[in-house]
């Protein structure tokens, strides 16, 4: 029930909604003064949400920094968050823009950080079908002669928390002794790193897929910009995910 709600109340948490509705407000607002401070303050929303200046500072206070010890050292696994790929019409999977994670593990993996990968990802859509993102995966990872002895599969969850329930039950089985690198995209890195460590499991934050944030132009940043608003999605629900999870 959690999960369905979770996916349709989503727009709620979009920045488009929140200026539509100011807007709507001052459309039947009748007071003049009221009518202009309602109609500013729709105008400020909408700059403000398409700016990058004010996404790329939030990213930054929100981005959680990669602790690996600065000496070489080797992890018995490292945990995939699921999200990097998408489903055709055909019901094949492809990379989609954040695969950054994907290759990651095959980099980690080949360059001996890691001993083994463990993908975490099943189908988080309202209406799943039969496509399973882990085990579409694992079928990537051996083209890049990655060994079936050293891929563990976790097909079965939705969304961040059951990624850490389901992943903590195969480590435990496993026998692969912690601390585990964890691996997903920068902005979902402080509220999967929280998850992970509420469920018990010692992880070692790993971010990677970085999109906004890293590089700021006061200039150009102070230009509004269609790109920011599809970001203010992503780290929004992100933020909202964070508050609930935490309190859950």
């Amino acid at each position: 029930m959690y999960f369905a709600l979770s996916k349709l109340l989503l727009f709620l948490l979009y920045p488009a909604f929140w200026v539509f509705i100011v807007f709507v407000i001052a459309l039947f607002v009748k007071d003049r003064k009221r009518k202009q401070r309602w109609l500013i303050a729709a105008v400020a929303l909408l700059y403000i949400f398409s700016a990058p200046l004010f996404l790329n500072l939030f990213a930054r206070a929100w981005s959680i920094k990669p602790t690996l010890a600065k000496v070489p050292n080797v992890y018995s696994c490292a945990i995939i968050l699921g999200g990097y790929t998408s489903v055709h019409q055909n019901g094949d999977g492809y990379f989609n823009s954040a695969s950054d994670r994907f290759i990651e593990a095959v980099r980690l993996f080949n360059t001996g950080v890691v001993k083994n990968l463990l993908l975490s990802g099943g189908n988080g859509s309202l209406m799943p079908g039969e496509y399973k993102e882990a085990n579409w995966a694992k079928t990537q990872l051996l083209t890049f002669k990655v060994p079936d002895s050293s891929i563990l599969i976790e097909s079965n969850s939705r969304n961040t928390i059951e990624n850490a329930i389901f992943s903590k039950q195969i480590l435990q089985k496993s026998g692969l002794k912690p601390p585990y690198l964890l691996v997903t995209s920068d902005f979902h890195m402080r509220r999967a790193f929280m998850i992970f460590k509420k469920e018990g499991l010692q992880v070692i934050p790993y971010p990677c897929d970085y999109s906004v944030g890293q590089w700021m132009d006061l200039f150009s940043d102070l230009i509004p910009d269609g790109v920011a608003w599809a970001e203010w999605n992503i780290y929004l629900k992100e933020l909202v995910g964070y508050v609930v999870d935490k309190w859950k």
